[in-house]
């Protein structure tokens, strides 16, 4: 996936204008974005502030931290699992 060429403080700030009275045409015009963009900035961090956002991104990696570390586990489960049943039987 691209990465964007605004941080995340800039869409909300974008966001905040736009909330502010200024017009999404006046906005996208500005920044040279279109008005989809636009609008799925707007579905995705609509009534954020710069702190929330923060802990939304330090919630989405600690997630993903452990996810890896679940599917890590997960297969040394079935590695000790599959070594009993051939060592014993079971």
């Amino acid at each position: 996936m691209r990465k964007s060429k605004f941080t995340e403080h800039q869409i909300v700030s974008m966001l905040k204008q736009h909330d502010a009275g200024a017009k999404v045409a006046d906005i996208c015009r500005e920044h040279g974005i279109s008005n989809a963009t636009f609008y799925q900035w707007k579905a995705k961090y609509g009534g954020l502030d710069a702190s929330q956002l923060k802990q939304v991104k330090e919630l989405q990696e600690e997630n993903s931290r452990l996810k890896r570390m679940y599917a890590e586990l997960s297969m040394m489960h079935d590695s000790l699992k599959q070594v009993v049943e051939k060592k014993w039987g079971v």
